[in-house]
């Protein structure tokens, strides 16, 4: 109940920004949200939304080129400022994921998790997170997974208000955007993560 009336009360607050970011992405390359297959509680597939940052661009055997070939310039400011996070919270709203907990991956990742690491999931994936307030794309597969479990593992209205308060400074000054010299976080390939 605080997720959805947090989340309804934040969307009438951004309707304006959002509103203007639709409109710019539709006029400059007829695109506006991007949607994919995420996670969920328990590793459930649901529908994440997101503002398209992306062209889709393919090299000449018909594969997408790498990320950050197809960052468009309006897609790198929205990143920078994080709003293409933004009609996430409809899916707070439609109750996918939380305002806090750990991040949505791809579903690729699912089978290359280890048991511990798959533990992410036994809580709804979130907008925000400890790993995202705590170093975020700057951080390593190992550092992220070890801050999403310890925030399954003490997971509480009072961690959940704190991760909010921190979220929108560090978003503002645009802290962990994306690891050094990448558009975008490297892929996880798998592997066990040290969690001593």
């Amino acid at each position: 109940m605080v997720d959805v009336i947090l989340a309804t009360l934040a969307g009438l607050v951004m309707a304006p920004i959002a509103f203007f970011v639709a409109v710019t992405l539709w006029c400059v390359h007829r695109k506006v949200l991007f949607r994919q297959f995420r996670p969920g509680l328990h590793g459930k597939p649901f529908v994440l939304y997101k503002f398209s940052t992306m062209n889709d661009k393919r090299d000449d055997r018909g594969e997408l080129l790498a990320d950050g070939q197809r960052i468009t310039p309006i897609g790198q400011v929205i990143r920078s400022l994080s709003i293409d996070e933004l009609p996430q919270l409809w899916n707070v709203i439609r109750g996918d994921m939380s305002l806090v907990g750990p991040r949505p991956l791809l579903m690729e990742y699912l089978p290359r998790y280890s048991p511990e690491q798959s533990r992410r999931h036994d809580v709804k994936p979130g907008i925000t997170g400890w790993a995202q307030v705590n170093g975020r794309n700057s951080l390593s597969w190992e550092e992220k997974f070890a801050l999403d479990l310890w925030y399954v593992e003490h997971a509480c209205l009072a961690l959940d208000l704190r991760i909010l308060c921190v979220t929108i400074p560090r978003a503002i000054r645009r802290i962990g955007i994306a690891s050094e010299g990448r558009a975008t976080a490297d892929r996880f390939m798998g592997g066990k993560c040290d969690l001593e």
